[in-house]
């Protein structure tokens, strides 16, 4: 072959190389958001080769949003184990007499259950009964002493301390009932018209001051709730608007309380009132720890870690996440910093996994920030560890039917063949983030992350946006393995 076609082959060769690797980031669709001036960082490989099917900047730090979760998952299962439980119980530094009369404050400590509901408390309540208490000689007493109240660190949660909007901004305590939300159930009224009616979901009347501004419309009417908790010298009040169909409902109203652990004294203390069990000396919440001389009444074991993760995970669950790493950091007046400091020593002690900051378990904020090879030298570290993985992997949802109906997109290989957690922000700049693991056609194992973010000069980023372009580059990846 003469010299000069020769030179010219190799400079076609090299050119046409140099292409394939410019454009073979193998997230090719999901890459064009950086036109648009999204930051991007994204990798995929598979676990028993190691091979890179996809990068973009994979060392970019950048906030994770709710993926940040994952760690949260990881390192709890990693503390505790997936069967771990947490206790609240009912204490007395007095004494109860054979009468049934508790001599002394009865003293609820919190013992940061992520997920203590009323139930939980009735059932504390009922062992009350069971013993044959009737009357408690002094105050109820919420104790909070692991943790509460927490300083916000996030304006969402700093807002909430005055009005609540929502339930995902839910301020935190050890001693929090019911996700720090109050929770009403409304139903139509008897006749179109009428007001609606309003409940506690918790105990019947409700526990708060409700403004109802419902009404009841015909059965053939549109059903409409707005809702927002305002907080003023008096406590919480809930102010709902809209209308509720004859033969609708109950529909079920969520919002933020005002301080976590008054709602705990509230709702207890209108459960021992149904049970027949006086209280003379009111209520009250403190953040000391109990005397070491205090008489155990009544105990209720939450749920296995492994289902706390599941529910953690596949809502995306801001209060379950953040009091979970709160009790991760296990001494007294536990922080948020403290709490992701916690976590981040659980991930950066994972060989590879490079730089992270944690302000926080539910990445509420964008002040955590983390890469997406990070994300995956993470979700690698928990296949590689059998007695855990199970239990990480099912608060992981499938597209097809996970609990967020966004995710249903894409092709039916996208929707069947991965599990993964996303997470978005919207202020003070866009994220869209999501991580987890894919299968390919031939059953090899996979993991992925991709960390979409704006800034303050980028329009809004819809999910679509980044889920269809992602799907669409992990569908060629599985296929093409």
């Amino acid at each position: 072959m003469p010299r000069l076609l020769r030179s010219l082959l190799v400079i076609l060769v090299c050119c046409v190389g140099g292409v394939s690797l410019a454009q073979a980031s193998g997230f090719e669709r999901l890459a064009s958001l950086e036109e648009q001036g999204f930051l991007i960082g994204a990798e995929a490989r598979l676990l028993d080769s190691g091979e890179v099917l996809g990068e973009i900047a994979p060392d970019r730090e950048l906030s994770p949003a709710s993926v940040s979760k994952l760690y949260l998952a990881a390192a709890a299962l990693d503390r505790w184990g997936p069967q771990h439980r947490f206790t609240t119980r009912l204490l007395t530094a007095g004494a109860l007499s054979t009468e049934g009369v508790v001599t002394g404050d009865l003293i609820f400590e919190g013992g940061g259950d992520p997920a203590l509901v009323a139930e939980d408390l009735w059932r504390l309540v009922q062992q009350l009964r069971q013993q044959g208490v009737t009357r408690v000689e002094g105050a109820l007493e919420i104790n909070q002493w692991r943790y509460g109240p927490v300083q916000c660190i996030t304006t969402d949660r700093c807002e909430a301390r005055r009005r609540g909007t929502n339930a995902y901004s839910a301020l935190l305590s050890a001693a929090g009932v019911d996700y720090g939300s109050w929770c009403l159930a409304v139903r139509p009224g008897a006749a179109l018209g009428d007001s609606a009616r309003i409940a506690s979901c918790a105990s019947g009347a409700p526990l708060t001051r409700v403004d109802n501004r419902v009404d009841t419309a015909g059965a053939d009417g549109r059903t409409r709730l707005e809702a927002e908790r305002l907080t003023d010298g008096e406590g919480d009040r809930l102010v709902l608007e809209g209308s509720i169909a004859l033969g609708d409902g109950p529909r079920y109203v969520y919002r933020a309380s005002s301080d976590p652990a008054e709602q705990t004294a509230d709702t207890l203390a209108s459960l021992l009132d149904q049970a027949g069990i006086a209280v003379t000396g009111g209520t009250r919440v403190v953040s000391t720890r109990p005397p070491a001389t205090t008489t155990e009444l009544a105990a209720v074991q939450g749920k296995p870690l492994q289902e706390l993760l599941q529910r953690t995970l596949n809502y995306s669950n801001n209060f379950m996440a953040d009091v979970l790493a709160l009790d991760l950091v296990g001494s007294p007046r536990a922080t948020l910093p403290q709490a992701g400091d916690a976590v981040e020593a659980f991930a950066l002690a994972i060989p590879g996994h490079g730089p992270l900051t944690l302000e926080s378990g539910s990445g509420l904020t964008t002040g955590n920030r983390t890469t997406a090879r990070g994300v995956t030298v993470l979700l690698e570290r928990m296949y590689r560890r059998p007695a855990l993985f199970p239990s990480f992997i099912a608060g992981l949802q499938s597209p097809t039917n996970g609990t967020m109906r966004f995710l249903r997109r894409g092709s039916d290989t996208f929707q069947e063949g991965v599990m993964l957690k996303t997470g978005t922000l919207n202020q003070p700049f866009a994220v869209r983030a999501a991580g987890g693991y894919f299968r390919t056609r031939s059953g090899r194992w996979g993991v992925f992350a991709a960390l979409v973010n704006g800034t303050a000069s980028t329009p809004y980023l819809a999910w679509r946006q980044v889920l269809e372009p992602l799907a669409d580059d992990l569908e060629t990846m599985i296929l093409s393995h």
